[in-house]
């Protein structure tokens, strides 16, 4: 069905609907093959008219629209254009390229409806001269009005204001490109150094944080009594926080010494709940410790999978392309013209309702509602692919997530098997195989395409009724039903909830598969049951990983951005002069702040893929092995000395 689908919408989908603009006509402007060939502009008679509310209804803008060659480059009116005509014929030449098809009488009277010094959009303003469409791209909307624009329609000048911003924000772009490569390449360069010296500072720099939240926590403590003894002295110490009820300015909550006494009492609370937990899992943050340590260490012995997520990316790329191609082919369904009614009147009986243009002008339509047009609206149609296209765009958003979580299990299967063939390795490096990425990458594709695609399908059903639930609360929103709505809600919590342990559960059978090549509801149990014989393990791992990360993207983003920032405002002296001209320095400052981060979060996700690895692999070896030598255990010495294990010679 779903193949069927999408055969259907590549067949009856016509893109060009999208590449080219569309006349008043239904005609494609600058189609090669057609009359209008040579005019890929689209030409507004009165650009006004779309600010009306009932555009956003009709979904048309009630104004002729014509394909013309270029821009107008001259503000001229009718009346002028009859006088001049007298003299000189080329103004009526070049006046009526911008009148409707069929108009060749340069002598008509002008109707009472026109007055004489009323443009009849063969004007243009200096915005098609010199503004944004100087060039004239294939989509120029040249605005037929006056320079000074009245206050009904100064929401047109915001939009212009908007579109100049975005020039500038363009040109600063395409001035500055090379230094945000520059940015961004000394981004990589310090994660890969990061991640490098993590091998060697893991240790103190987890400690350093741990006693850092503790010292912060104790000076909180303090400063909260300080503040109770200062107020419990005021004569109003007796109010308490129900003496005054819900307050919106909580300034008033930080004036009651009951306020800084729940304060010192949570973090005292908190500051006893770090301590018992640094006295009694001690041993639990020393191994998540070593394992970082370890993780620097395969990653330095396997350093091709720093550059795997660029394996990642442009299979991202190719499956949003694939998306974003199918999703155009529906939604540009080549179906039959359709023509609505645009009146002149508002109170017209027969507005937007569909017409016939080749009879319309005998119609009693004309009589009735005088001045009315017969106008192009949308392509569309009656036929069974046209009622079931939501339906098709459904299947593809589900194909499209289905593609991109099977990417993303690739990738996180392919980096396992790399790792877990450095853990099981005894004598590390000369038992490591060799190009152990490549080879966990072809086991991957030739083995456990099933199962990679199964565990994907299932998290993509689960994103896919995530995106309906959003869909339908926005249209909610409105509803007066209390109780659908609070339904509604929860049921977006719990799939959110069965989202992050579908992630978590997937993530952890890849690595299962990758170590013994297992399908994926056997690997998915094993791993379940695995991690739940040591949860405390896997929450104390998870969470001193993730802190440690999440510090990193940090650091990494931060301090790339402050060089930035000095570079982009000329406080670096020596290389002042290299600065490039920019309208809002703003612009390449958040766009390498944004790269920077994303980038140190491709690194760090192979690092966090590496000790997550690491870890089931010590589970399992602490499970199989006793240490004899005819099961030796595989973790390291610093791991054995932590757990004071060893492996007994012969």
């Amino acid at each position: 069905m779903k193949v069927f689908g999408f055969f259907a919408a590549w067949i009856h989908g016509d893109p060009r609907k999208v590449v080219y603009p569309t006349d008043s006509y239904g005609q494609f402007c600058g189609q090669k093959g057609t009359n209008n060939a040579k005019k890929a502009i689209l030409f507004y008679f009165n650009i006004l008219k779309c600010a009306s509310p009932s555009v956003l209804i009709n979904l048309q803008c009630p104004t002729t629209q014509l394909c013309v060659p270029k821009c107008p480059d001259r503000f001229a009116t009718y009346s002028e254009m009859q006088y001049h005509h007298r003299s000189n014929k080329s103004y009526w030449e070049y006046y009526r390229q911008f009148c409707k098809p069929g108009f060749d009488n340069p002598n008509k009277p002008v109707r009472f409806n026109n007055p004489p010094n009323k443009p009849l959009c063969s004007a243009v303003s200096d915005l098609c001269r010199n503004g944004p469409f100087q060039s004239c791209a294939s989509v120029c909307v040249c605005v037929c009005v006056s320079c000074s624009l009245h206050p009904p329609y100064s929401g047109i000048t915001s939009l212009l204001d908007a579109k100049e911003v975005g020039m500038k924000i363009f040109e600063d772009y395409a001035s500055s490109w090379y230094w945000i490569l520059i940015g961004l390449l000394v981004a990589m360069v310090v994660s890969l150094i990061f991640i490098l010296l993590l091998r060697f500072t893991a240790g103190f720099l987890l400690w350093f944080i741990i006693f850092a939240v503790i010292a912060l926590v104790a000076y909180g403590i303090w400063h909260c009594y300080e503040e109770f003894v200062a107020l419990k002295e005021k004569p109003s110490a007796d109010v308490t926080i129900s003496d005054i009820g819900f307050q919106t300015d909580f300034h008033v909550y930080l004036q009651l010494s009951q306020t800084w006494l729940v304060f010192m009492i949570s973090l005292s609370v908190t500051e006893a709940v770090i301590i018992l937990m640094l006295i009694f899992l001690r041993n639990r943050v020393r191994i998540a410790i070593a394992l970082l340590k370890e993780g620097s260490k395969a990653i330095g012995y396997i350093m091709s999978t720093l550059f795997y997520p660029i394996v990642t990316f442009l299979l991202l790329a190719v499956s949003i392309s694939y998306w974003a191609v199918t999703a155009v082919y529906p939604f540009t369904s080549s179906g039959d013209a359709i023509y609505k009614v645009m009146p002149s009147q508002p109170n017209c009986m027969y507005a937007n309702l569909t017409c016939n243009p080749e009879t319309f002008n005998k119609s009693n339509i004309t009589k009735v509602c005088p001045g009315s047009q017969c106008m192009f609206a949308f392509y569309g149609g009656e036929s069974p692919y046209h009622r079931y296209i939501f339906i098709l765009q459904l299947c593809n958003l589900l194909v499209f997530l289905w593609l991109v979580n099977f990417t993303i299990a690739l990738g996180q299967c392919t980096l396992a098997g790399a790792f877990a063939s450095y853990y099981w390795a005894l004598k590390k490096p000369a038992d490591i195989p060799p190009c152990p990425l490549f080879s966990s990458f072809s086991r991957a594709i030739r083995y456990h395409t099933g199962s990679l695609a199964f565990g994907s399908l299932i998290l993509a059903v689960v994103q896919l009724i995530r995106i309906v639930l959003e869909y339908l609360d926005h249209k909610l929103k409105g509803a007066q039903n209390t109780f659908a709505r609070f339904l509604l809600c929860c049921l977006k919590c719990c799939f959110w909830c069965l989202e992050r342990v579908i992630k978590f559960m997937n993530r952890n059978a890849y690595i299962m598969i990758a170590i013994y090549g297992k399908n994926f509801c056997t690997s998915a149990r094993e791993a379940f049951f695995l991690l739940m014989r040591n949860v405390v393990r896997v929450a104390v791992l998870d969470k001193v990983t993730d802190f440690l990360l999440f510090l990193g993207k940090v650091l990494i983003a931060g301090s790339v951005g402050a060089l930035a920032f000095l570079f982009f405002t000329h406080k670096i002296p020596v290389i002042q002069e290299e600065v490039p001209s920019l309208n809002y320095y703003w612009v390449p400052l958040l766009t390498v702040t944004l790269g920077s981060y994303l980038i140190a979060h491709g690194f760090f996700s192979v690092y966090a893929m590496c000790v997550d690895t690491l870890f089931l692999c010590f589970l399992l070896d602490l499970e199989n092995n006793n240490g004899s030598a005819a099961r030796p255990y595989h973790m390291s010495t610093s791991l054995r000395k932590i757990l004071n294990k060893r492996n007994r010679k012969r």
